[in-house]
């Protein structure tokens, strides 16, 4: 029987679980236990990386034999069932104040039934959102863990040793408690669904408009870089435009099929604003933009449906300063984004009783993450300022950055809209921004057609009460008890 001689174990040994069990044996400190359902997984992870001196483990008993209390183990299986299946054999060798740490893609409401569940064993359970991929979890992710107070007296050191560093600072910090790490975590990857699609179409209205080649692009993208749109996936989108595939000689984002997949975080963060009554219009157009893409059947049929009569070319002398517009129009959008975003994780966490730190926030995402970007530090300082800042976007930086982007922006979306182009991500950035400044909206009439068909009553503008015209009536108004 192996000797409780490890301050951590990993069960899940495919990619994610194995390079996360590397990068913690490679931290001064840690000792690290493995399991594997499958034991020639675990052998095969042994063999390969020797010098890391795994402990192995055959059986969950042995796994937590080879544990230091309280044991502290993090699971790394694929989200659902298989997730329960081994919470609940952990939860047979595991005693009380033992620590399991969930760190997959679960979906937030899951992250609470287990915590609440695993609770009543008196063993802590804390959901954790690692983010930065097969290299992340290897070289040092952004983390975003949950749990309890407790929990993180022994987790915090572990995951501070093997988190990314950004400015000297590890990218991991207590979230909250039950599901708070995984909900941020779904914040996130939406914010990145939004993130991507934008910049796919800034490619998309610069290759079209100007007729420039993807190497031409990929240059283009590689000089915004170096300025405020600095960020991992500009840096990539260069990369991507670069790459000539070797069978065929052609740019490779000209080979690969243009259906975007998806895992679900965004139609989850989607489905949580509506559910939260937020707004996040930016990250929605992109979620329904991979699914339009994952619809061929439905584009061929609809080819044929008529577009603008003339092609869309930008003017040669004017194509510099179109391409400037969609810089700035590809920032501004991405403020909104990222406004949004913090916006869910706000009412999140008003929702669900969490003490988030929406600064602290932005600034685990400056390293390790897919969504790592300069302007995450403007992020933390504007919350620093302003704690209870209600709209991230109002922040004087970002402000200042949409006052100077604004005629560039609408430009751009007119333009899309002229040429028919799709740009649902640039257009709903900019309707979002437009209705968040209206000092009046449409919706008085929207009330006015709820009370018609519905009598769902309205307030009014000078004069407190809740109130219903009698449309099938005389249409006089009556003062209505307010239900809400």
């Amino acid at each position: 029987m192996p000797t409780a001689a490890a301050n951590i174990g990993v069960v899940g040994l495919a990619v994610m679980g194995s390079n996360l069990a590397r990068n913690l044996a490679s931290r001064e400190g840690n000792t690290v236990a493995i399991f594997n359902r499958s034991y020639e997984k675990t052998q095969g992870v042994l063999d390969a990386h020797p010098e890391a001196g795994f402990i192995p483990a055959a059986t969950y008993q042995e796994f937590a034999d080879a544990l230091q209390k309280p044991r502290t183990a993090i699971i790394m299986v694929k989200a659902g069932a298989g997730t329960d299946a081994v919470i609940d054999e952990l939860v047979k060798v595991f005693e009380p104040g033992d620590i399991i740490v969930d760190g997959g893609n679960a979906y937030f409401p899951d992250t609470i039934r287990r915590e609440k569940a695993v609770r009543a064993t008196s063993i802590n359970f804390v959901g954790a959102g690692i983010s930065g991929g097969e290299e992340g979890a290897l070289t040092g992710p952004s983390i975003m863990p949950g749990g309890s107070d407790e929990s993180w007296v022994t987790l915090g050191p572990i995951l501070r040793s093997i988190a990314a560093i950004a400015e000297g600072e590890p990218c991991v910090t207590h979230v909250g408690h039950d599901g708070a790490g995984h909900f941020v975590k779904m914040v996130h990857n939406g914010i990145e669904y939004a993130d991507m699609q934008l910049i796919a179409e800034a490619y998309d209205l610069i290759r079209r408009g100007t007729g420039k080649s993807p190497a031409e692009i990929a240059e283009i993208f590689a000089e915004w870089n170096k300025g405020e749109l600095e960020s991992y996936l500009i840096e990539i989108t260069a990369e991507v435009l670069r790459q000539v595939d070797a069978s065929t000689g052609a740019p490779l984002v000209d080979v690969i099929l243009d259906q975007a997949g998806a895992k679900g975080t965004g139609a989850w963060t989607v489905q949580t604003a509506l559910s939260l009554g937020v707004p996040v219009s930016g990250i929605a157009e992109a979620t329904f933009a991979r699914s339009l893409s994952s619809h061929p059947e439905q584009r061929v049929v609809a080819g044929a449906l008529p577009g603008p009569a003339e092609a869309f070319t930008v003017p040669a002398d004017q194509v510099d300063a179109f391409i400037e517009d969609v810089r700035l129009a590809l920032y501004a959008s991405k403020i909104v984004a990222y406004s949004q975003g913090f916006d869910e994780i706000r009412a999140g966490a008003a929702e669900y009783g969490w003490n988030i730190d929406l600064g602290a926030i932005s600034k685990i995402w400056r390293g390790g993450c897919i969504i790592r970007a300069q302007f995450l530090n403007r992020i933390a300082d504007a919350y620093a300022e302003t704690p209870d800042l209600p709209v991230l976007m109002t922040a004087p930086y970002f402000a200042e950055a949409i006052t100077r982007a604004q005629a560039a922006w609408r430009r751009v979306v007119v333009a899309a809209a002229q040429a028919g182009i799709p740009a649902p991500a640039f257009s709903s950035s900019l309707s979002y921004y437009d209705g968040i400044r209206a000092d009046r909206l449409p919706a008085a009439l929207v009330q006015g057609q709820r009370d018609f068909f519905g009598a769902h009553t309205y307030k009014r503008i000078d004069k407190p009460g809740t109130f219903h015209t009698q449309w099938s009536g005389d249409r006089t108004e009556i003062e209505a008890v307010d239900t809400h």
